[in-house]
């Protein structure tokens, strides 16, 4: 076991250093869309503006789906993909367990959007970092993430009172994690990414 997951180690980081073909990125101009993409010990997510380029997310991430509605009043959104077993019984670091993680690995086709209502992010170091996008570059890359999205499908309490999550389509794997979705979502943006991004250091090494 130890030998495979040095194995799974030494891939990701290899193979996420090395740059993947996109489509070109458009030129941000003065109607560029600002993002951010924010990463924890395990996880990335991408927050965009509820409104902006002609995109808006008030119709996917509803008020009457928070705990506490107030918080749609903020003005972005965190979305995240990932298994819906290691999402939901793993709100933090200490919370991880070794089945959980084996579960998920294995592969799951029980997949959740993450939501979160966010005021205006700082991007901070390691942890956010800021892009701008060109509008047709941003709309590129919220296809993909709508793609992703279940939008008739359910819709479940999150951690707090100012996040959600949604069923989502695709399936989980340790081939697919949470980490290369993002990955996939910022390339298809024309963002230059790494060919494989299954660890949130292999997204943030290239923003």
């Amino acid at each position: 076991m130890a030998l495979l997951l040095a194995c799974y180690l030494a891939a990701g980081l290899t193979l996420g250093a090395i740059p993947r073909q996109t489509v070109a990125m458009p030129a941000a101009g003065p109607d560029a869309v600002t993002i951010f993409v924010e990463s924890s010990a395990i996880h990335t997510a991408i927050i965009v503006p509820k409104q902006a380029a002609g995109v808006n997310w008030r119709d996917w991430a509803r008020p009457q789906d928070l705990r506490d509605p107030r918080y749609a009043g903020f003005p972005y959104l965190a979305i995240g993909w990932g298994e819906a077993g290691f999402f939901r019984e793993t709100p933090h670091w200490r919370d991880v367990r070794p089945g959980t993680i084996l579960r998920a690995a294995l592969g799951s086709a029980r997949t959740l959007i993450h939501v979160d209502h966010l005021p205006l992010p700082r991007a901070n170091g390691d942890d956010v970092r800021m892009i701008r996008l060109s509008p047709e570059a941003y709309r590129r890359m919220v296809a993909f993430i709508q793609a992703s999205w279940r939008s008739d499908g359910a819709h479940y309490p999150g951690y707090d009172v100012y996040d959600v999550f949604y069923e989502a389509k695709g399936r989980y794997s340790a081939a697919h994690t949470c980490n290369s979705w993002t990955g996939d979502a910022l390339a298809a943006a024309g963002v230059r990414m790494g060919w494989w991004t299954p660890f949130p250091w292999t997204v943030m090494h290239w923003l």
